[in-house]
Parts: structure tokens; sequence; C-alpha cells
């Protein structure tokens, strides 16, 4: 509701300097006065006016006073120093509309709004389907999906991709080492495939790292991966079989591990139908003719199909050899690198490959959230996926150059507003503190102790499987479940605790920018007190507690109707009282959601919205110890309090729900 308000200052200054100086400018940047005292938005736009107009930043003012004082829930309008514009919110009636969006029966699902033209593609996960996750994925997951979450909040249509490279190096390497390191055949693998124990994603983690020994042991195994990688490419025999079988059971287990931090996919885009239906070749066809892509007939580059990059390789890249003025695609023996199927990939996204999957049913959540697969054909009533407006890959900042030689290649084929959508969602590694490794049974040196984090490495063996992590949160998150007594049963104990861990894990990888390295930490993510997700759920369950505990001793009450049990004319005398800055603080931080979020997405950082609703709890918690609300005696002015209670509470409410947090019974 706020946010409508900016906008409706923004919009009538543009038309207020029309009017008053016939002088057409663009929406102003939007500030916030040094103390609510001086008003609840300012405005320094008149000091760039003061040099296209020749006159005082504080004249220029003046003269726009009288055409910005009628605004729809501006109380009034002043002139501060030299010539800024603070506005005054007429604070009881937007508190009035905050609580009638957040808490009135009638009101539809809150957004954020203005939501994104067209549909809105997010990939993220991405892993490689050759073992179980590791923390480090956890954090592309999540980041992910909270943005995805921000998005729809925003009103946007947004489609959740993940990609899922079932044909690269790493899916066959696990096949080298079932066929030659364990002699096992499809069947036998199979068999492991439906074992409970031990997980077939754990079996494969610790294969994989068997086959990375075995490569650095014996050089001339890598002639296996070779062979693998070709069988697995051209989609015959039984190594592609094998490889098929492998990666379609760890790409179940990884949904089962992201569905327990509340993570939820659309799609499943494999690599195998990117080669099976020739979108490489399509994609080649369109780079040749539009001349994008080059033949290098000598040189080092001597036989390979080359594109001329616009921009030297950004800091992060990847494949740093290949980094300069060109970038190999085609090599000179016929194959594609990497970067070229990801090219057909995006052109793809935006539907400029001329060509489309198959898709057909994978997955079905327990909700009833259908996730589909591409396929070669498909079902004739699948969903149309793809077709994007804008894009986003959440992929770690190594792959930066990987990235930028997709966009290179989008202005080469002269897409270029679409490149301008085409957006790398960058973020840096995740690691473990010392404390917690150790505590996940790492061997650690002295060297390792005094590092800020310690690294993991799936390829070595070395690191902490997401199944894990979750696990031992949620064995710690019972511990402080039982010892503070918050549950009456164990079934209730157990989803307390899986709540109050999954808030943590998902809080600790939010709370800092993505473009932080970060060493996560078992006693720091699961603190009660600070900033964390427990602390955000604690919070909202002390606010339901009291409506609780009032509704005990009131029969009937129902929060909604708590706008029509303090009139107007008291609102207003609320919010100029004693204790007005204390009510307005709270209200005024309640009603930044909505912008909060779009600060978020524009940003493309969540943890904006992290930062946002750890402030908005601080706030409810001093609050809390200053006002005595079930025990105050003045009717009139409890009702009061509790509109403030609800409003935060709800507020508080969505704002986890963009986080994918869910708020326990008790705590």
């Amino acid at each position: 509701m706020f946010q409508e308000i900016q906008q409706r200052i923004q919009t009538r200054f543009v038309d207020a300097v029309r009017e008053a100086f016939k002088l057409e400018v663009a929406a102003p940047t939007l500030d916030t006065p040094p103390n609510l005292e001086m008003g609840d938005i300012s405005l320094a736009a008149c000091f760039e006016l003061a040099k296209q107009l020749r006159q005082a930043p504080r004249k220029i003012a003046d003269q726009l006073i009288p055409l910005l004082s009628s605004l729809e829930g501006i109380e009034r309008v002043t002139v501060a120093g030299a010539g800024y514009l603070n506005f005054h919110l007429d604070r009881a009636e937007a508190a009035a509309k905050l609580f009638a969006q957040r808490v009135g029966k009638t009101q539809g699902p809150a957004q954020a709004g203005p939501a994104m033209p067209g549909k809105i593609l997010v990939e993220h996960t991405s892993i490689n389907p050759n073992k179980a996750a590791h923390i480090g994925h956890l954090r592309n997951a999540v980041l992910g999906d909270t943005f995805a979450r921000l998005l729809r909040f925003s009103g946007s249509n947004v489609e959740v991709q993940n990609y899922i490279d079932n044909t690269g190096v790493q899916v066959a390497d696990v096949v080298v080492g079932f066929q030659h390191l364990e002699k096992k055949t499809p069947a036998e693998v199979e068999a492991l495939i439906h074992t409970p124990s031990p997980r077939f994603d754990y079996y494969c983690w610790d294969l994989y790292a068997r086959v990375f020994q075995l490569y650095e042991d014996d050089k001339t195994s890598l002639a296996w991966r070779a062979q693998a990688l070709k069988d697995i490419e051209e989609g015959h025999g039984e190594t592609a079989a094998l490889a098929e079988l492998i990666s379609t059971a760890i790409v179940r287990a990884h949904l089962a591990t992201m569905l327990r931090l509340n993570i939820q996919y659309d799609v499943l885009v494999q690599e195998s139908e990117i080669l099976r239906l020739d979108f490489w070749k399509a994609a080649l066809e369109v780079l040749k003719r539009q001349k994008a892509i080059r033949f290098e007939s000598q040189g080092k580059n001597a036989g390979c199909w080359v594109m001329d990059l616009a921009a030297p390789a950004t800091e992060g890249e990847s494949e740093s050899a290949e980094a300069g003025d060109t970038k190999i695609i085609v090599r000179s023996n016929g194959t594609v690198t990497y970067v070229g199927k990801d090219i057909a990939y995006h052109l793809w996204k935006f539907a400029l490959l001329g060509k489309d999957f198959g898709y057909a049913p994978f997955h079905r959540y327990p909700d009833g959230r259908e996730v589909w697969r591409t396929t070669v054909s498909g079902q004739a009533d699948a969903p149309p996926f793809g077709r994007a407006s804008a894009a986003y890959a959440v992929i770690d900042t190594r792959q930066s150059y990987l990235q930028n030689v997709v966009k290179a290649a989008f202005h080469a084929l002269g897409y270029h507003d679409r490149a301008a959508n085409l957006h790398h969602f960058a973020y840096e590694v995740v690691g473990l503190s010392a404390r917690c490794a150790a505590e996940m049974g790492i061997t650690l040196t002295e060297e390792d102790r005094q590092r800020p984090y310690v690294e993991v490495s799936g390829r070595k063996g070395q690191g902490v499987k997401a199944d894990d992590l979750i696990d031992t949160l949620i064995a710690r998150a019972a511990e402080e479940v039982s010892s503070r007594g918050m549950a009456e049963d164990a079934a209730e104990a157990q989803s307390c605790a899986r709540k109050i861990a999954v808030a943590a894990l998902r809080y600790f990888l939010l709370k800092y920018s993505r473009r932080v390295i970060i060493a996560f930490d078992f006693k720091e993510a699961l603190a009660f007190e600070g900033e964390t997700g427990p602390y955000l759920q604690y919070t909202i369950v002390r606010a339901r507690n009291i409506f609780r505990k009032f509704a005990e001793s009131h029969v009937g009450f129902d929060a909604a109707e708590l706008s029509h049990a303090v009139s107007a004319e008291q609102m207003q005398q609320f919010y100029k009282g004693s204790d007005a800055a204390s009510f307005w603080e709270i209200t005024r931080l309640a009603g930044q959601l909505e912008s909060t979020v779009a600060q978020a997405i524009s940003s493309e950082e969540p943890a904006v919205a992290a930062k946002y609703a750890f402030r908005l709890a601080q706030a409810f918690n001093n609050f809390y110890h200053h006002f005595h609300i079930l025990s105050e005696t003045d009717a009139t002015r409890q009702q009061f309090l509790l509109y403030l209670v609800c409003l935060t509470e709800r507020t508080l409410t969505l704002a986890t729900e963009q986080m994918g947090i869910e708020i326990p019974e008790r705590m």
C-alpha cells in the first residue's frame, strides 16, 4: 500500500513540474527524512531542477507545494532545508488501508506489483545427476526458489526450471565406476537403486570419488571416460541405458532432498533431449546464417568455429585458457563445447530456436503439483513451457565467463532486447565453519582450522551431503524443542523441529548478499535470538499467542473485526498522541513489504527481503516489551494495540512465506 503512495507521489511530481514549469522530467528518486517528525517520504529533485530552471531549490519547492498537497493519502507537504520536499502521510488512513489489505476478509492475495510482463523463467539447482546433493547446491536452490517466490508475490507469471545435465562428464564418470570398478550390469545397478541402504545417491557419491582417484592414479583410464561420454551422447547401447538409469534415479533423490526445504519445480530440462532433438544443429545453423560465428582455417584455432566476444571475460570466469577475443563454439573434431549447448538452450527459452521439446509428467508432489520432464515426443496436452520474456539463471560466479558468452551470442545474433533480459543470477560458494565441519566428521588440519571457511569437494569425497546436514539440523532443533517443552506429543515435536531446521538453514543462506562467500555454522543458524530463521518464527508465534490468550477470555474474537473496533477519530488520536512515534514506526515498517520485495527483485538480491523481515521482527519485539497488551486496562487502547499486533503478524507471515519458512504452532 505504501508502494502505491510512493508511485502516486512520483507521478504527481512529474505532472506538477510539467504544469508549473512546462518541463518534462523523469520520475524522481524518493528517500526517507532523517526523522519521522520531518515526514515520511522525502524528495530532493528540486536541487536537480535548480540547474535547469536557474532558480533556488527552495523557491522551486514552494511553487510545487500547491500542486502536490491534495495528493490522496498525504496529510500535508512541507519544505525542509534548502529545498527538500517532505510528504507527511495521513497515518490513520494509511494504517486502515494497510490493515484492510493484509487482514480484510474481502481482500485477495497480497502482492507487491507491478508484475513483470510475459513469463519469467527462473532456472536453478541444476545439479549434475551423478551423486547426492551437497550444501553448495542448497545455496543455489534456496536463492532460486526464494527469488521465484518474490516474483510470484509481485504478480509475475513464473516458471521454475531445473536443468539436468544427464549426458555430461560427471554422469559418465559414475558409469565408468559401475562398469570398470564394480563390474555391475544395468540389472544389478537397478537393484541397488531399490535397495534402501545405502541410499543410491550416497552410494554414487562414494563411487564418484573413487573414480576421480582412479583417474589420478592411472591416466590411461581416462579413455574409459571418453568412450562412455561418446556412447552417452550418441544415446546407444548399454552405456547410454545405464546413464539414463543412474541419472533418473539421482534426479528423483534430488527432488526429494529439495522438497524437504519446500522447493519445487515446474519442468526438468534434460540435456539428452537437446542432443536427441538436434537443438544444437538448429542453433548452429542460426549462428552461421547470422554470421555470429566464423570458421578458423589457420592459427591455434584452425578447424574450429569461433565467436568474437564484444567484451573481455569478467572476473570469476572459468575456462580461462580460452578467454580473450574469441570463444571456441565447435572444436576442430566437430564436437560442440558446453557453451554451444547452452546457447541452444537459451535460444529455446526465448522461443528463438524454431524447435521445442516433448514433455511428459515425471513426478507429482504431495500437494498435487506436477513436475514435467522433457522427452523426444511427449504428451499433446503438456503445458506450454519456455517462451520467456525474461530469464534468470542461478549459477555460481565461477560460470560468469560462460554466461557472458551466451549473452554475447544473443547480441551477435541481433537479439539485443533478449540479451538485456538474460540475467546471470550469480552467487558465491558456501563452505562450512571449522566447528561445523568437525561436527560433521570432516578431518581438519590445523591450517583448515585457521581458514575463514572449510571448502567441500565432491570429487575428493570431502563434503557434507545435503540430507545429512538437514538431518543434523533437525536433530539439533529437536533437542531445543524438547528442552523448551514446545510440543505436546512426538508428532508435533518432529514437525516443529523440521520447520525450525528448515527456517534456520534457509534464512542463513539468504541473509548474506549472494556475492559473499559464506561459512555455514549450526550454532549460529539455530539460535533463537539474533538474525536467524528461528527468531522470525518465534516472533510470529509470540504474536499469535497474544491473540490466542486474548481469545480465551473474549469468545468469538476475530482479528479481522479489529478494523471496526477503533473509530477513525480514535485512530487519529493514537497516531498523534504521546506514543505516536512508536505506533507509526511499526505501522510504517509493516507497510514497506511490497516496496522491499520490489527492491529485492530489481537488485536481484533476496537478502534485501531477509533483512527486512528481521528488522520487522526486531521492531515487533521492542513493541511487545514496551506495551503490555494483554494487561492493558483501557479497552479502546487495547484494541488498537491488538490492531498493530495483527498488522505485524500478517506482514511478517507474508515475508517468511517468500523465504519458504513455515511457522510452528508453538515455540
